[in-house]
């Protein structure tokens, strides 16, 4: 398999650099899939990575104890078969498959089960150190999990937490083959092994990640035979692969190529709107952006209509606050700030700040960033324009997220950002808590505090009452409004491309690429 591909792809990668006048002609084997990501992965190891870009190919490797129900953020089985909910919302009692196998030929039971959460959330485990698990805060509720039987898995809360269950569904819940870890350590993420319906063949960095289907797959056998994942991280050389017949899908497509792939008949566009929002995070504890005032300034110089009207192309709308539209059932009342550049210059009159000076963080792509290069030129533009002065550093992906996540203090003013996720809960409360700060592991790089969002989150994330939680994120919205601890841009409504020829693919409001019932006759 992997002599294939080498000898394949290099050909495929080599012709495939330009356009060419000529319609487009197939250049990847039968069956196969190549799919354009718009970036490196850091790691195969799903409880160590953050990315969706790293999640589209990890929910093909492996399997959790539930999954997103196909085309909704409904929680269905998976590993587990079913499950029991105590009256107190406190305990998850799962009963699992029998006979499901890791691709390393280990057995799946209740103590793999056990080896991965604690391995995440002890710090005495002893593969505790193969992390670091920045997203195990998704689990933080987490007492103990019990081994019933071979085959039962208890979890019991130190509290009620509504999340759970769709927390279990996201990649970070993704079970991992304990005797894998045990084998390769802290280089587990170079040679994974899951229970997915499909297995980890190589990865060559830069070059391809390879995947081929599993045929004892307890779901039912994939129809692909095998999946490539190639990062091509610029924009136009990704569009060109995709033109020429060098890839078969191509996630997050351009604005100014959506219109052109929908009139070319070789092609299908696929479009789905999801839990998603674009911003910048703005420095809370030094520098300007410290005062409120000059937050909200920020906030009404940017003119987000002609952003997503112009440079998104009508693909977004703009963005209120961190919870996105998508979660329909929350009660938002707040508009997004207005375009209004005399009210920001008024603002910083008031804060007694002329002509600040910013150093803005932006990335060449990754995951959701939307057209980051032109986005971040475009928001400069804007505050410029009243009286900021704006410094543009412009970094790769993963050397991006290295700079922004451990915090900007020392090193920036503002940093582009995307989420998307599965629930209300989730970016409010790994990025905007005052407990989630980097030092304390989390992703709260601006350093935002307001007691009073801590604790609407707090509440809300243990009511088992949607109507009640939908009240709760309504005032958790307005409050971080208010407070501007980011420049509110965009919700974005997430596409994809692929040739005529692929059948079965489509994107998921989860925003992960589910592979298992794509076929390419």
């Amino acid at each position: 398999m992997k002599r294939l591909f080498r000898s394949v792809f290099t050909a495929a990668t080599l012709t495939c650099a330009t356009l060419s006048a000529e319609p487009a002609t197939a250049q990847t084997p039968a069956n196969v899939l190549v799919v354009g990501q718009i970036a490196e992965p850091q790691s195969l190891d799903p409880h160590t990575v953050t990315a969706t870009n790293d999640f589209r190919i990890l929910v093909n490797l492996y399997d959790g104890l539930v999954r997103f129900k196909d085309g909704t953020l409904e929680v269905e089985p998976a590993l587990a078969e079913s499950w029991v909910i105590s009256e107190n919302g406190k305990t998850y009692r799962f009963k699992l498959r029998a006979g499901v196998k890791f691709h390393d030929g280990s057995d799946f039971t209740a103590e793999a089960v056990k080896f991965n959460f604690d391995r995440m959330l002890n710090r005495d485990h002893p593969f505790y150190n193969t992390g670091p698990f920045p997203l195990s805060f998704n689990f933080a509720s987490i007492a103990s999990v019990d081994v019933v039987d071979a085959h039962t898995v208890e979890f019991k809360l130190n509290e009620a937490f509504a999340p759970f269950l769709s927390n279990l569904a996201y990649p970070t819940g993704l079970i991992v083959s304990p005797a894998a870890v045990e084998q390769h350590g802290k280089d587990y993420g170079r040679a994974p092994s899951g229970t997915g319906p499909f297995k980890f063949v190589e990865w060559l960095s830069n070059q391809r990640v390879v995947i081929d289907r599993n045929p004892d797959y307890w779901g039912g056998a994939a129809k692909l035979d095998a999946v490539v994942f190639r990062p091509i991280t610029d924009t136009n050389t990704r569009v060109a692969e995709m033109m020429a017949g060098g890839l078969d899908v191509m996630v997050e497509v351009p604005p100014d190529n959506l219109a052109t792939f929908k009139q070319d008949a070789k092609f299908l566009v696929a479009e789905q709107a999801g839990p998603h929002v674009w911003f910048t995070i703005l420095n809370t504890k030094q520098g300007p952006f410290a005062d409120k005032r000059v937050r909200q300034a920020a906030n009404y110089a940017v003119n987000k209509e002609t952003l997503v009207t112009n440079v998104l192309q009508g693909t977004a709308t703009v963005a209120a606050g961190p919870i996105p539209p998508a979660f329909n059932w929350v009660e938002n009342t707040v508009e997004p700030y207005a375009y209004d550049p005399e009210k920001a210059k008024s603002l910083l009159a008031e804060a007694g700040v002329e002509n600040p000076q910013l150093t803005f963080y932006v990335t060449e792509g990754g995951s959701g960033m939307l057209d980051p290069i032109t986005m971040g030129a475009a928001i400069q533009a804007d505050l410029q324009a009243v009286g900021f002065k704006v410094k543009i550093e412009t970094y790769e992906w993963n050397t991006f997220l290295g700079r922004v996540n451990p915090g900007l203090e020392g090193k920036a003013d503002m940093a582009e950002m995307a989420w998307m996720t599965n629930d209300p809960d989730t970016v409010p409360y790994l990025t905007l808590r005052t407990d989630a700060m980097p030092d304390k592991g989390g992703f709260n790089s601006g350093y935002y505090s307001n007691p009073e969002v801590d604790k609407l989150l707090e509440q809300a994330r243990k009511s088992t009452d949607q109507a009640e939680r939908g009240k709760l994120y309504g005032e958790v919205q307005a409050l971080v409004h208010e407070d501007a601890p980011w420049l509110f841009v965009a919700n974005w409504k997430q596409n994809a491309v692929t040739t005529a020829v692929v059948e079965g693919f489509k994107l998921q409001p989860s925003f992960l690429l589910d592979l298992r019932s794509v076929a390419k006759p």
